[in-house]
């Protein structure tokens, strides 16, 4: 399995306990949905290794306690800290039609309620403090839209577009 199968789940941040247990940083937003996983593969020196897990519970809001199978000493505990963990995109939660997974939604279509059809979305980055959608526009200019239910009027699934209406100047910033 590759890394392109697997969504991030998150970061072993730290060691629980002299027992061997992790805490596992979650990257989500319902941290209750992870609470139950039988492993995790883990990028261990840049292959995902899967690790089963023994036992596993919510720690504080976005933090899941973990003990790994096969690692009972602190030295074992130690050699993971900061490796990512990652889940099968299989196992992503369904969501309803209004919301989306980032990396579903590339290759969609972007049309805007003043500027009409705006190009194609190639990415989400969300490595700023606000989320934006990167679109690539029909003259190659990238335009960033916040990633703002405000800004959303309509998610297409079925037709792979997004419906915006964005702020007044906000599409001009990046066209003129």
């Amino acid at each position: 399995m590759t890394k392109e199968d697997c969504f991030y789940l998150g970061k072993i941040v730290s060691k629980y306990s002299f027992k061997g247990e992790l805490l596992i940083k979650l990257d989500t937003d319902e941290p209750e949905s992870y609470e139950n996983l039988e492993s995790v593969l883990v990028d261990f020196r840049r292959q995902l290794i899967p690790f089963f897990i023994e036992s596993s519970q919510l720690h504080k809001s976005n933090l899941l306690r973990v003990k790994f199978e096969d690692i009972e000493e602190e030295a074992d505990a130690d050699e993971l800290i900061n490796f990512e963990a990652f889940l099968p995109l299989s196992q992503l939660p369904p969501l309803n039609e209004n919301q989306f997974y980032y990396h579903e939604i590339i290759g969609f279509k972007a049309i805007d309620a003043r500027h009409g059809d705006l190009g194609e979305i190639t990415g989400v980055n969300d490595q700023s403090p606000q989320a934006l959608f990167q679109l690539k526009h029909p003259s190659g200019k990238e335009i960033l839209i916040p990633v703002n239910d405000e800004f959303i009027q309509k998610i297409d699934k079925a037709n792979a577009t997004f419906y915006f209406q964005t702020p007044t100047g906000l599409i001009d910033l990046y066209l003129d």
